[in-house]
Parts: structure tokens; C-alpha cells; sequence
């Protein structure tokens, strides 16, 4: 079954900009619509349909950094119908919205990410702990140099800000507190540590790892130890489209997320 997910999330990459329906996946694989979408959400952890949105936030990210073309032009070119639409489920999954996120690269070389821990909204809440590990081809990949950045998030496809994240120093250690008592997915990306603003919003590779089952946290217990290992990804792998390095820039205001929530960051390693 995992093979038959693996092909529908290629088939959905290579068309990612074009309208494509859940029926024309199901046709290529072989598969009713129902079954297809039980398979891949078990095997990939998120839906097709989100599977297919990632991508084109993706290439929608690379047509507003790379290009001068009008929002409403981005969004027809990555296969939506709606401006709005486009705006608010960028933002949702990206963390900002696509006007801010083309001024992102102004921002960061102005002021480059810096190791920073960003505590969840809950003064009392659990703490998870653990340490990041990047295999050697995933870091010869990135030009022997990572910004690795960890976070726990209440979907195991990462969306918008972070419950609580951090961008890690050289140690790869990591503590995320003030975490509100639930279930969470522990999800970690590394980006070139070397690259310009352009690189780290646009990385050439993508290098991630997540814990391979939720973490339960609560504020009664001992911290949480769960370890993090990151590998390259897939080209076929949904990508990681949360917009990291302005996540750890001091000067940075994220937009309302999915949640509701204003996010900002201060600078400052508390790991």
C-alpha cells in the first residue's frame, strides 16, 4: 500500500499547477477516490488535498521571491481560482501571507536568523526536550553547514507557526516549553546554514525528520525526551512550506495563523 501512496504523491507533484482532481489520482493508481485517500493519509500522514496544496504554496513561494508577477497572477499559476482563497490558506500554512512573505528576504539580510527558542503560549505548560541529529549525506547536502530548526505542531505536516519551536545552536539541543497539555507531532527541518536569504527561504534540497508517532505532553510529568533525526527528502515528500528563518529573526511579526493567534519572536537562545 505504501508503493501506491508513493505513486499518487509523485503523480500529484508532477501536476501540482494544474487542475487536477482526487478522481484523476485514483484513475492513475487504480483506486476508488475513498480508498486512495485512506491509504495516503495513513501512509503520508496528511490528506492529498493538502499534500497537493503544499506544493503549490511551494511554487507559489518560489514565483513571489523569483518574479514580479502580481498576487492574483501567483494565484492562477499555482492552480487556484480565488485570490482570497489563496491568500488565507497561504498565510494558514505558511505563517504569513504572501505580501509579507516577498519581503521577507529584505528582512533577513538586514537581520540574519539567530539560534532563538520560542516558548508556547501556556506559562505552565510541559516541556519537550531532545536533541537533533542531521545523517551525513543530509548535511554534505547542505555545504557541511545546517540551520536546523524544531517545533512541535498539533498536525504531523507542519502548518503555520509552531506550538512552540526553536532554531538550534551547533549542539543540536533543544528544549520547547510552555507547551498547552495535548497531543503533538514533534517535526524538525534543516536549512543550508551557508545560503543567502533566497536560499534559506528556497532551499535547492529538503532535509526533515519527525517522531514517528504523536508525543503526548502534559504539565504534570517530566519533561519529554524524544531525539529528532533529519534526513534528505524525497522529491516526491510534501515540502516543508512554513516560511523557518523569519520564525527566528527578531524583527519578524507573523500574521494571524490558522489558530487565530498572533505569533512574534524575540531574539534570544534559551535552549
Amino acid at each position: 500500500m505504501l508503493e501506491v501512496a508513493v505513486q499518487a504523491a509523485g503523480f500529484l507533484a508532477a501536476h501540482a499547477t494544474e487542475p487536477i482532481r482526487l478522481g484523476d489520482v485514483a484513475d492513475h493508481v487504480g483506486y476508488s477516490p475513498f480508498h486512495l485517500s485512506r491509504i495516503f493519509e495513513r501512509h503520508l500522514g496528511l490528506p492529498p488535498g493538502q499534500f497537493l496544496s503544499a506544493h503549490r504554496f511551494q511554487h507559489a513561494k518560489r514565483l513571489l521571491l523569483d518574479s514580479d508577477d502580481r498576487i492574483i497572477d501567483v494565484c492562477f499559476a499555482v492552480g487556484f481560482t480565488s485570490v482570497g482563497t489563496f491568500t488565507s490558506r497561504f498565510a494558514s500554512s505558511v505563517g504569513v501571507g504572501p505580501r509579507e512573505f516577498r519581503r521577507f528576504p529584505d528582512a533577513l539580510a538586514t537581520e540574519p536568523p539567530r539560534p532563538v527558542s520560542r516558548p508556547g503560549g501556556d506559562r505552565h505548560g510541559g516541556v519537550v526536550t531532545g536533541v537533533a541529529h542531521l545523517s551525513p549525506g543530509a548535511l554534505a547536502a547542505l555545504g557541511g553547514s545546517a540551520a536546523v530548526y524544531v517545533g512541535v505542531f498539533t498536525r504531523r505536516a507542519p502548518r503555520g507557526a509552531p506550538v512552540s519551536g526553536a532554531l538550534l545552536d551547533d549542539g543540536g539541543g533543544f528544549v520547547l516549553t510552555g507547551i498547552p497539555p495535548g497531543s503533538y507531532w514533534l517535526l524538525a527541518a534543516a536549512l543550508p546554514g551557508r545560503a543567502d536569504p533566497l536560499g534559506q527561504l528556497l532551499p535547492e534540497v529538503g532535509v526533515s525528520g519527525h517522531s514517528p508517532w504523536p508525543i503526548r505532553v502534559t504539565s504534570s510529568v517530566p519533561p519529554v525526551r524524544r531525539d529528532v533525526h533529519l534526513d534528505l527528502t524525497p522529491p516526491w515528500s510534501a515540502p516543508v512550506v512554513v516560511a523557518l528563518p523569519p520564525l527566528a529573526c527578531g524583527s519578524a511579526r507573523l500574521e494571524k495563523t490558522a489558530a487565530g493567534r498572533t505569533a512574534s519572536l524575540t531574539s534570544g537562545y534559551a535552549g
